[in-house]
């Protein structure tokens, strides 16, 4: 939910954001930075600046179609999002933001199957998406793939340590799948 929240605060406040480049801090110093983060409340700030970065395709139409998305999912029209998410991966299937907004859509019409589809077409695009990652991991899970769910955690937990309470999952699915040491 937090992040349907900034995606559609992102472009319904900032459209002039693809119009003009921004100097930004390049990625790679954000993920530093997130990953020497001490608490959620220090992280949050610099996920945010992550995944405004990752919503930047580089792609006038498909800016143009994330826009008018994130304008039906204001309004409640999932159904109108979800058909402009579609064409947004096909007309750009490289950007894995679409795939991934896609998966969130499919997952929110009980569509698991092709959410999980769509989830892991988004971390192999783009494998430091750390939403994604533990997206994809809660549903592997839900699923009874264990062992997968706890890889998919330890990899969102590498890009972002203080991620959503992901620390618990990792401990809890560790002790299940690999059991307690002596």
């Amino acid at each position: 939910m937090r992040f349907i929240f900034l995606f559609v605060a992102f472009f319904a406040l900032c459209p002039a954001a693809f119009a003009a480049p921004v100097p930004q801090q390049p990625i790679d110093a954000l993920f530093a930075a997130l990953a020497n983060a001490q608490s959620s409340e220090q992280a949050k700030p610099i996920e945010d600046k992550i995944l405004v970065l990752f919503l930047q395709s580089k792609s006038p139409s498909v800016d143009l179609l994330m826009t008018r998305a994130a304008a039906a999912l204001t309004v409640g029209d999932k159904d109108l999002a979800g058909k402009l998410f579609l064409a947004i991966t096909a007309i750009a299937p490289a950007y894995a933001e679409g795939w991934h907004q896609r998966a969130r859509i499919e997952a929110a019409a009980g569509n698991d199957e092709a959410a999980m589809f769509s989830l892991e077409k988004t971390v192999t695009l783009n494998p430091r998406e750390f939403e994604a990652c533990a997206e994809l991991a809660m549903k592997l899970e839900e699923y009874g793939d264990k062992k997968g769910a706890l890889e998919m955690y330890r990899r969102a937990q590498a890009l972002d340590p203080q991620y959503d309470d992901i620390a618990r999952h990792v401990r809890a699915l560790s002790r299940e799948v690999e059991g307690q040491g002596i």
